[in-house]
């Protein structure tokens, strides 16, 4: 997990580690000070030696000003390189996620890959941080400053080694009690964010049912819980502290008290045992080693938080796509040939069951399939298997006589334009939305593709035409608009495949109908799947499939269909009584 985090720290590898030579030299400094101190003591001042006094006291402000210098760079460089990794990381995460397949998508929820991208960089960057300085600083500072306290009394000395195994017991001890609750925060978090983006999303549902009160509590709910959870383990990591500084305070009067009695009993003779300037020197060192352990237990404490957080960011680093690109891939779709052969789709393997089972299909480049049925009967995976947003698990799908998986993906999916059940536009003014089907289409270009679909009827009226500014997700155009300009973004990459997934259920029929026949005309060698509830969407195309249960059920142009299929011709004669009505 380490070296695969460690992987995005890349050009900041070099800043974190002369933070850590910072780091070593600012605690060589320290350790020093508290040695530099007691000869000042002993051999300046009780000697009443003003030489002394001068030099030791040169030494300590030497010492010192090098301490503040080197952990000023430290904490500097540390912040530094801490943020760049946190920088780095997200790119890295968000970059794997862009090749993710559809497959892969599902695995993760939005709210998940938010908090991901957010809470858990920010948790893993702090313990970076603490990495770089206090992981190397706190170990050497407690190794340095035992030895030194050895050196000067290894009896009084001991009493370090009775209160390490406390602490260490204490610490596990708090880390097994804590790290489950803090897994159990993150993955509430989630819970949290899908909330959220589910209420903002749909806020007009919400109003048009008025169960604001119902999301209120379903936040407050979620929420609770975070507190709950936060706060129990919060309790449980306080316990650090009390621990750290009664074992502390023990260690200081139990060194004061076994020290007295020693530099009474060597009158406070350099040459003969403990001095005042030793004793001085050996509180200092106490301190500083318990100190180095409270920093320690802080670390663990941040450990122990970014553990659950890298967890989960490896988890999406280590995510590799269903779908990636073969050996030698072709380069060029020649045509809009399509072809399924025996095609066999299951979404989850462990289940088992078949959403697409035994598909055989042929569509000749220019000519228009139309694909009807009722709700699970996988229109849209049949669909989804032609860019490869979906790997066939068994059989094969062709594109001008060539599989989709010996293609280059960026190539095959620049030949084949979606249109998507769902449609989505982004911010950004309704050129620049057009323009994702091809950043290199002129003014013309970006017109002639929404006259095609119908959109430049609304787009003209509004006041600032295609530099109209579309607010996040489309919403300050209606669902007609919003379809109509995701077509006209899909026309714009001359597709050989145009695929229309339900992508015109917003529009009237009369509009539907022109559009219909700007495909014919102007698009004419294009190959067209059009996905409708619709019979009068799909009852010019060369063919017609009715999709039931994952299988086609029958096959034929709409004359036929309307003499062989029982159910096609119910569903026709059902829409064409409802059509009647709506005219009356």
């Amino acid at each position: 997990m380490i070296r695969t985090l460690f992987k995005s720290s890349r050009q900041y590898t070099k800043g974190a580690i002369i933070t850590i030579c910072l780091s070593a030299l600012e605690v060589v400094f320290e350790i020093v000070i508290p040695t530099a101190m007691s000869w000042l003591i002993d051999y300046g001042i009780n000697a009443g030696d003003t030489a002394m006094v001068w030099r030791y006291g040169g030494m300590l402000i030497l010492f010192a000003a090098m301490q503040l210098i080197t952990g000023m760079l430290a904490a500097r460089l540390a912040a530094r390189s801490s943020a760049g990794f946190a920088s780095n990381l997200r790119m890295d995460m968000y970059q794997n996620i862009q090749t993710f397949s559809f497959s892969n998508i599902d695995k993760f929820s939005t709210g998940s890959i938010v908090t991901r991208l957010t809470t858990d960089v920010t948790n893993v960057q702090m313990a970076y941080q603490m990495m770089t300085r206090m992981v190397i600083r706190s170990p050497l500072m407690l190794i340095f400053s035992m030895t030194a306290a050895f050196r000067i009394d290894s009896g009084i000395s001991m009493i370090f080694l009775v209160c390490l195994p406390i602490l260490a017991v204490g610490l596990i001890c708090i880390i097994r009690k804590v790290m489950p609750l803090f897994q159990q925060v993150f993955h509430t978090y989630d819970e949290l964010n899908n909330v959220v983006q589910e209420n903002v999303q749909a806020i007009r549902v919400v109003k048009t049912f008025d169960q604001q009160e119902h999301e209120i509590q379903k936040f407050g709910g979620v929420s609770e819980r975070i507190y709950r959870l936060f706060s129990k383990a919060e309790r449980i990591m306080t316990l650090n502290m009390p621990l750290m500084q009664s074992c502390m305070y023990l260690c200081m009067l139990l060194i004061s008290w076994i020290g007295a009695k020693a530099i009474i009993q060597s009158g406070n003779d350099p040459a003969l045992g403990l001095t005042t300037g030793s004793l001085t020197a050996l509180i200092t060192y106490a301190i500083q080693t318990l100190s180095s352990l409270m920093m320690l237990s802080m670390v663990f404490a941040m450990m122990t938080i970014a553990g659950s957080s890298a967890e989960r960011i490896v988890e999406v680093l280590r995510e590799k796509t269903d779908i990636a690109d073969p050996a030698d891939p072709v380069k060029e779709v020649k045509n809009g040939d399509v072809r399924f052969e025996h095609v066999d789709l299951v979404y989850n393997r462990s289940a088992g069951k078949k959403v697409l089972s035994d598909i055989n299909l042929e569509i000749r480049s220019g000519q228009t399939l139309g694909i009807i049925g009722g709700t699970g009967s996988s229109k849209s995976s049949l669909v989804q298997l032609i860019p490869r947003l979906y790997d066939v698990t068994g059989g094969r799908v062709l594109i001008g006589g060539v599989d989709v998986r010996d293609y280059d993906i960026e190539a095959l999916r620049n030949s084949v334009a979606m249109v998507l059940q769902k449609n989505e536009l982004f911010s950004g003014t309704i050129a620049e939305n057009l323009r994702w089907g091809n950043e290199h289409a002129t003014d013309e270009e970006v017109r002639e593709a929404a006259r095609l679909a119908c959109a430049d009827e609304f787009v003209e009226q509004f006041p600032e035409g295609y530099d109209t500014y579309i607010e996040e997700g489309g919403t300050n155009v209606s669902g007609g608009q919003k379809q109509r300009l995701c077509i006209a973004r899909a026309l714009l990459k001359k597709p050989k495949v145009l695929i229309l997934d339900d992508s015109t259920s917003a529009v009237d029929t009369k509009t539907d109908a022109i559009i219909q026949h700007s495909f014919r005309t102007y698009i004419p060698d294009t190959t067209k799947i059009i996905i409708s509830q619709r019979i009068s969407s799909v009852q010019n195309a060369d063919k017609i499939i009715l999709m039931e249960d994952g299988h086609i059920a029958a096959e034929g142009t709409h004359e036929e269909l309307l003499k062989t299929c029982p159910v096609y011709g119910e569903i026709f004669r059902q829409q064409q009584k409802g059509g009647a009505e709506d005219e009356q």
